[in-house]
């Protein structure tokens, strides 16, 4: 998966509000915007697939 970054300008309360949630919900203040974003969107009747990451380690070997 591919993240795509850009700056994202905050009042500081709101940026130590998002703070406070993601530590109380073990989330990153990036992953709680994301999150919130996305609950803001469906609300809004927009549903947002979650791509898929990279699979991770070696390819199998084909074994005939």
């Amino acid at each position: 998966m591919t993240k795509k970054a850009f700056a994202l300008r905050l009042d500081p309360a709101v940026h130590a509000a998002v703070e406070r949630l993601a530590a109380a919900e073990l989330r990153s203040a990036n992953a709680q915007i994301e999150m919130l974003v996305r609950e803001a969107l469906s609300r809004r009747g927009i549903d947002v697939p979650v791509t898929k990451g990279p699979k991770r380690g070696r390819p199998r070997k084909d074994t005939e």
